[in-house]
This record gives C-alpha cells, structure tokens and sequence, in this order.
C-alpha cells in the first residue's frame, strides 16, 4: 500500500479558479511547502503558452508549491522529476499500457496524452521564492479537441481511480524522485526519463515560438534540452518548445 510522503501538507478546494494560482497566492504570504494544493475542479486551469486546460470533476488537478532552493535554471529540471513521478502513477492505475514521457513535460498512455505538467515560479531579489508544479492526469475524462490527441485511464478500460488515490501515488513517487535530485543532481533523473522518452531515435517536429524543426531526437542534455539531429552534420540544441510525432 502506498503512503503519503512525510513533510508533504495538503489543502484540497471543491472549486477554485487554479491550483497554480493558489500555490502563488501562498507563497505571496510566506509559504514556502512543501504542499499539495488539490481542487475537484478548476474555472481557469491552464497549460503551457497560456492555453487553457480542462479540469472536469473525476480528473487528478494538483498543484505542488515548494521552494527547492536551487538557481532557477536547476528548478526547471523538476519538470523531468515531475514527469517521471506522474508516469509511474499512471502506471500503477494502467499496467497494461505503454507509458511513456513527451519531451519537455507530458506523459502519453499507448501514443496519447494523459498528463500535463506546467512550471511556474518568482524570484526576488534574484533568488526564487517559490516554485509551482501543476500537474493535471486524465482520470475518468478526456478533451477531444486537442491538437496532440489524449486518452484518460477510463477510456484504457481500467476504472479511474478516485483523485485522492492518484494523488498519493504521484506525491510519493514525487518525493522519492525529489530526494535523488536533490542528493545526485540531475544525472539521475536524466537516465530514468530516457529509458521512458516516446520516439528516441526516431524522426519528431519541433515547434518553438518563431520555427519549427524536424529531425532524429538523440536524446536530452544535461540540462535537460532537447537533442535534434537536423543532418548528419548538425545536431541542434532545443531549449524550449513542442514535440509532435
């Protein structure tokens, strides 16, 4: 049986306009976590670049606010501890299914979406204060008019778990992934995702804010970046984008 990781708080809301927000608002007043803000549903979640994103009622909406004391550029690597943590949770849900991550920060059930994972963080006086995981999980429903396609355990033919279920196996797998970056770096953390990175050596899209790319993903840096080979000639450094197979 899992338990809830020791030092983890949680607060849960019926209704709230976004677990991220949430998490900045208490960190405005001097709480640094760690803790898990839950809501069964949300007016205004979002994802990355500002889209907004479903949150119905029998979903897994969390947002984790924590202040990991590491450079911000460090901080971002917890994007790749939260990916693992939240693949290992729906695995345990869907054993069956292939789990797999999607650079930078999703999670895909047999080629589809099941997660989403959005960082957000402040600094002042150039030292972060606090950052906020959101973490959304495709329990019992799915959007149907997603540019990358997406799937819910429900709709893999197991039963969704109730959100509080999948919350604790995703705290604890969390705080076991934290405790080995934060005792090994991110080498690690690196070498876990790997072995579960959808279309390694395989040809991908790469979408950043002005082009796009096309070439074999090689795998991620050290710095969690993506690798893309463009030619035999050039392997290109992707910092911040999207994938698309």
């Amino acid at each position: 049986m899992t338990h809830w990781p020791s030092g983890y708080r949680q607060i849960h809301f019926e209704t709230i306009d976004s677990t991220n927000e949430e998490a900045r608002r208490l960190a405005t007043l001097g709480d640094a976590g760690p803790v898990w803000i839950t809501a069964d549903e949300q007016a205004a979640g979002r994802g990355r670049r500002g889209r907004s994103w479903s949150s119905p009622k029998g979903n897994l909406s969390a947002t984790l606010l924590l202040n990991p004391r590491r450079p911000a550029a460090q901080s971002t690597q917890l994007s790749f501890v939260s990916a693992i943590a939240a693949a290992e949770a729906v695995g345990h849900f869907a054993p069956d299914a292939d789990i797999r991550v999607k650079w930078p920060n999703d999670v895909l059930a047999n080629s589809r979406k099941i997660c989403g994972i959005l960082l957000e963080s402040a600094s002042a006086g150039g030292e972060p204060y606090f950052l906020a995981i959101g973490i959304g999980i495709n329990l019992a429903h799915f959007p149907a008019d997603t540019e990358f396609p997406a799937i819910s355990l429900a709709s893999l033919g197991v039963p969704a778990p109730p959100p509080r279920d999948a919350l604790t196996q995703l705290a604890a797998s969390f705080a076991k992934w934290y405790d080995r970056w934060r005792g090994e770096g991110f080498g690690p953390i690196r070498e876990a995702w790997l072995s579960r990175a959808a279309n390694l050596g395989s040809r991908i899209r790469a979408r950043m804010t002005k082009e796009e790319a096309s070439g074999v993903f090689e795998g991620i840096d050290e710095t969690g970046a993506l690798l893309l080979r463009e030619t035999p000639e050039r392997l290109r450094t992707i910092s911040a984008g999207e994938v698309f197979f």
